[in-house]
This record gives structure tokens, sequence and C-alpha cells, in this order.
């Protein structure tokens, strides 16, 4: 069975094009509208890494990462940082909430694979 990937952004174009280029690289993929539906969706389904966008309604990226981080099963699963922030400060805020790290938006879907390669190894 191959990897699993949650993707979670408020955004559905930006999460089909995520989905799609995931699938298309031979990765399941389970979507999630903002940070609370993902927190949601992790209590129930295991996955082995995450993509989420820093802001969204409801629960944002940073709280997401740490309420995943609370979670045995997340406590080490990779999680990147998918947005069009790119601040230091907002970077050095994902990394102490646990994010493994960071792809600025708009993204080539070559580097998104990439960066998935490496962090799944």
């Amino acid at each position: 069975m191959g990897k699993i990937i949650m993707t979670v952004d408020d955004s559905a174009s930006v999460r089909q094009m995520v989905s799609f280029t995931l699938k298309q690289n031979g990765y399941d993929v389970v979507e999630a509208v903002d940070g609370k539906d993902g927190l949601q969706k992790l209590s129930s389904s295991k996955v082995d890494m995450i993509i989420t966008d820093l802001n969204m309604p409801n629960l944002d990226g940073i709280g997401l990462i740490k309420g995943a981080r609370a979670l045995p099963a997340c406590k080490f699963i990779p999680i990147v940082m998918l947005t069009t922030e790119s601040q230091d400060s907002k970077k050095a805020e994902g990394k102490a909430a646990g994010a493994t790290g960071w792809i600025v938006k708009p993204f080539k879907p070559e580097q998104l694979i990439t960066v998935v390669k490496k962090v799944l190894g």
C-alpha cells in the first residue's frame, strides 16, 4: 500500500492540485478543509505525512500542527507547511509548533514531490 498523505487547505483548488500531484506519484491522499477538519480526520485515519496551509478558518496550520503533535500517532510524522507566507518569523513559529518543512506558494508539482520524497525517505 502506498504512503498516505493528508493535505489541509481551505482552498479547494490548492487541495485538488496537491492531491492530483501526489496521486500521480503513487501516494494516497486524505483531504481536509481546515485544521479542525484535519484533526478530526487524524483521529480516525493513519497518515504518513501532513501538508498544511497556514492561514485557514476555524483552526490555522499552527493550531493543526500543535494538535497533531499532541496525538501519539502523529508525534513524529513529517508535517510540511504549504503557504504564501515566507517571513522568517512565521517559519520560526511553524518550526516551534513542530513543522518539518516549508514550501511557499505558488509551488511547482516537482518541488512538492521532491520535498515529500525527502521527508518520507
